[in-house]
């Protein structure tokens, strides 16, 4: 049986630095290394700084794919972007290329790298509409009473995913958890877990968040006010554009904000945790510090044929 293609995982909770220990890799594994990005966050064309997109120089350093592909208004299904990414896998190996897959949004991963089938179910509108006026966190908690499982792993933020999950549920009388076909993975999985101490990773989740309002958060928010995107666009439920607008409409101040983005921040890192367990026996999990690049990559050079 010819051995499957390599793709690399580079996972961890927001902050953690994956951009850069990813970048640094592609770079130094012969030059073949291409990233393409499992954050749904940077799918979003003018959401920048909200979202620590990486930095013009950083993208001009090694190809990357899935950033900046569509517009605040337009919506990207996790089966779309699951064709988008194998596409792109294939095309990375067919040109003797490295494909890593970067990212801390768990559903995105999974779903490229475990075949997932997502749910076919049309929408019913009148339901939608219905659960539409709901409350987020009656949403949440309803979905919690039917779902566990997909309630630990979705963002009470996200709306539209939570619809969905209930849509699903109400829909078809299955748990939206054990919707997910999967079949065995098509590629050979080499898959780094990052890990700080939580402390560590909070005072960098409070660091970024910092710089974000230095560098013109709330101006960028307002273009894209000002452009005429909504500010209930699910795009805009993203931690920090929320806040945002509460700051553009004086229901906040800056330092209110900064502080209501670090607790949901917090929340979501807790989550994050939730599709990626350090017990997984399939995770090669490494402290961030120094000699993490040196480690990782003797890693990926036991495991690959360069």
């Amino acid at each position: 049986m010819p051995s499957k293609p390599p793709l690399i995982l580079i996972i961890g909770p927001t902050a953690i630095g994956k951009t850069e220990l990813a970048i640094q890799l592609a770079e130094r594994l012969a030059q073949r290394g291409e990233i393409i990005s499992a954050d749904s966050r940077l799918f979003y064309r003018g959401m920048d700084i909200g979202t620590a997109k990486p930095s013009r120089e950083e993208l001009a350093r090694v190809p990357h794919y899935l950033i900046d592909i569509v517009d605040p208004d337009e919506t990207l299904s996790l089966a779309v972007f699951q064709q988008k990414a194998t596409d792109i896998i294939a095309d990375i190996h067919a040109r003797g290329k490295l494909p890593f897959l970067v990212g801390g949004t768990g559903q995105y991963i999974r779903a490229v790298t475990q075949g997932w089938t997502p749910p076919e179910v049309v929408a019913d509108e009148r339901l939608r509409v219905e659960l539409e006026k709901k409350d987020p966190e009656w949403l949440h908690g309803r979905l919690n009473l039917l779902d566990p499982e997909s309630a630990a792993k979705i963002d009470a933020r996200n709306v539209r995913r939570t619809i969905r999950a209930l849509e699903v549920i109400l829909t078809t009388g299955r748990k939206f958890s054990e919707q997910r076909g999967q079949v065995e993975s098509p590629y050979q999985l080499i898959t780094i877990g990052l890990t700080r101490p939580r402390s560590e990773l909070y005072e960098r989740v409070d660091q970024r968040i910092d710089a974000m309002f230095a560098n013109g958060f709330v101006d960028e928010v307002k273009g894209l006010l000002e452009r005429g995107y909504s500010p209930t666009l699910p795009s805009m439920s993203a931690i920090g554009y929320r806040e945002c607008i509460s700051v553009i409409k004086d229901l906040l101040t800056e330092e209110q904000a900064k502080t209501e983005m670090r607790r949901v921040t917090r929340i979501f890192v807790r989550r994050q945790a939730n599709w990626f367990k350090e017990a997984d026996p399939n995770i090669k999990w490494f402290k961030v510090k120094a000699e993490v690049l040196e480690e990782t990559e003797k890693y990926i050079r036991q495991l690959i044929d360069f």
